[in-house]
């Protein structure tokens, strides 16, 4: 049943078409754009002598993340939240998802009292953005650094990619339309050395068996290990 060509034409364990261009913008001292099928992500990495208060001191740097969703980037207009006065639960929880999963593989010590500021900017959604704006905010971090000598400060790799079930079938990186009707939907962040980061599992509407998540999680590794290949690609790009 999982051989079956999905809407797109992929089989299950197929990720969708990759494109990373590096240095997208000029001014950024990291930067790239992430295409994974129709979802776009600009991701770019700052770097800022200086940490937080709480952090002086200590010798050590500090990263933070920030996302968010273009007016445009999905079917009906979504508001700026700038406008509102307010970012949404949901836009708090990914970004503290990007900065947790790029933290995992970073050396504070050798960052120094210096502060990594990633954004990642959703261009068009189609499924997948906290995903592609984690792995593209690692190629984002990994120009930036490499830029300006502090390689070292990000000696490891991450990545992340979804899975899920829909009408009964284990889907690796669901579109819009999968996502939208899974029965299961997870989130799966991993270290370049296949070390779990974090793993968002919710049932949408059955409950799954282990047997299930660990199928999902094999899937995962699958398109985590393609994702790798393509950004260590875009990080050893010529500078533009």
């Amino acid at each position: 049943m999982s051989s079956a060509p999905r809407n797109d034409g992929r089989r299950h364990d197929h990720l969708r078409k990759l494109v990373l261009e590096a240095d997208w913008l000029e001014q950024a001292n990291g930067s790239v754009l992430y295409h994974q099928g129709k979802t776009r992500v600009l991701c770019t990495a700052s770097i800022e002598e200086g940490v937080p208060r709480w952090l002086k001191g200590k010798g050590r740097g500090w990263m933070t993340a920030e996302y968010s969703l273009l007016p445009a980037s999905t079917g009906q207009r979504t508001g700026r939240e700038a406008a509102r006065g307010k970012q949404t639960g949901r836009t708090v929880e990914i970004q503290r998802l990007i900065g947790r999963a790029l933290r995992s593989v970073a050396d504070f010590e050798a960052l120094g009292e210096r502060t990594l500021l990633l954004d990642c900017d959703v261009l068009q959604a189609d499924g997948g953005t906290r995903c592609a704006a984690i792995s593209g905010a690692w190629v984002a971090a990994r120009r930036a650094l490499d830029h300006l000598g502090l390689s070292k400060a990000l000696p490891g790799s991450v990545a992340a990619v979804s899975v899920g079930i829909v009408e009964g079938r284990h889907l690796l990186d669901l579109d819009y339309s999968e996502d939208s009707n899974a029965d299961v939907d997870l989130n799966v962040v991993m270290t370049g050395d296949g070390r779990l980061v974090e793993v968002q599992a919710t049932a949408e509407k059955v409950p799954f068996s282990r047997a299930d998540l660990l199928e999902l999680l094999d899937l995962a590794e699958i398109g985590i290990g393609h994702i790798e290949k393509a950004q260590h690609a875009a990080v050893a790009a010529p500078r533009a």
